[in-house]
């Protein structure tokens, strides 16, 4: 099971393969930080979005962590708009599930 909650029957071809490897990464942390992202946003992003996002896929799970809990700060070429928008994705005032 991969985590998704989005069905990608309306998606075209190159939306379906990003939401599949957005949600197997490799490490799970990584597998629902990208997943969630892309299930909540990949039927607006731009072409151009879509080619950041993809970029963002192939980076090390251990590298995009850090960059989106704080630890490490994010290398020039991958502070975009896509991933300011993804970590914002993943910003919470109060526990998510209450």
């Amino acid at each position: 099971m991969s985590g998704s909650t989005r069905t990608s029957a309306d998606l075209d071809p190159r939306r379906r393969k990003i939401l599949f490897r957005a949600w197997h990464r490799g490490m799970r942390e990584t597998d629902l930080i990208m997943g969630r992202f892309a299930d909540a946003q990949i039927g607006t992003l731009s072409e151009a979005e879509l080619d950041e996002f993809e970029r963002l896929i192939e980076v090390l799970d251990r590298d995009l962590l850090s960059w989106i809990t704080g630890e490490a700060q994010v290398p020039e070429n991958y502070d975009s708009d896509v991933f300011r928008r993804l970590k914002a994705f993943h910003q919470h005032d109060k526990p998510i599930h209450v």
